[in-house]
Formats: C-alpha cells, structure tokens, sequence
C-alpha cells in the first residue's frame, strides 16, 4: 500500500501475460469470471509521456444459479463487483519472525465467503439427486465438477 497524505492505496503486483508482452495480469479470478489487467501506454495528451492503462475484463456467465450446486435455484441477475475485494491477496506466505518461520495472510477480511458465479474448477461441487434403490427412492449427492471432486 501506498500512504498519502492519510489515504492508503493499494500497489497490485502482477505477472506478464506472455513471455514478450508488456502487460500485467493483477487479477485472475475465475470464480467471479474476472481478469485485470495493466500495461502502460504512451499518454494521448504527451507522446513522450507514459501512461498506466488498466482493463477488466468481466464474463457474465449466461444461466448462472443463485446456487451453482442446485440447477432448480433461480437464475442469476445481479452480479455484483468489488475491485477491492477481488484485489486483496488471502494467499498464506511463509515468513521469518525471530528465526522461526510463521504462516501470514497478506490481507484482510478474507474469512469472507465469496460468491461464486461459476464454478471454480479447483472446488468440488454437488447436488443430491433422487436414486431409486429397491424400491425406495434415496437423495445421494452427485459430483457436478467430477475432475475436482474425484482423485486421479
């Protein structure tokens, strides 16, 4: 973060989106189908000048769930976005306190559940479904994302 003048401003550290280009990926969240990106351009008022040009890059997916586990839940209509959410980096690191190594989370709030609008390939999800077996009808919960929820 950067702090002027009692205003504190986030500084996202990003990865080049290839090998020879010149722009940045902030943010890559495939959960809420989002992707930030940076790169600096040269200025349309000063040519000499360079600019930071940022675009985001939103996917609404068509047909979404309010409950992506349960296909009869009604279909999404708002999707709501929150730069500063998508921004904060939960990802424990390692660090060195007093010789010992602890781990740290980078940002705030993040016991936050985020909702998802799509599935997130990394996370298994599932829905009961009725299973007839001898003649009784049993809710048994079947795999929706089989390659997340199954090991190899």
């Amino acid at each position: 973060f950067i702090l002027d003048s009692g205003i504190a401003y986030p500084v996202l550290a990003g990865y080049p989106v290839g090998p020879d280009d010149q722009e940045y990926v902030l943010v890559n969240n495939k959960c809420q189908c989002i992707t930030v990106t940076s790169r600096f351009v040269p200025s349309k008022e000063n040519p000499d000048e360079e600019v930071l040009e940022r675009n985001i890059r939103i996917i609404v997916p068509l047909k979404a769930r309010e409950n992506i586990s349960d296909p009869l839940s009604p279909l999404r209509t708002t999707f709501v976005y929150r730069l500063s959410d998508l921004c904060k980096n939960c990802e424990p690191k390692e660090v060195e306190v007093g010789g010992a190594i602890y781990l740290a989370q980078q940002g705030n709030s993040c016991e936050d559940q985020q909702t998802c609008y799509t599935y997130d390939r990394n996370k298994c999800y599932s829905s009961p479904v009725p299973l007839l077996y001898h003649g009784e009808v049993r809710q048994v919960p079947a795999a929706l994302t089989p390659a997340s929820c199954f090991a190899e």
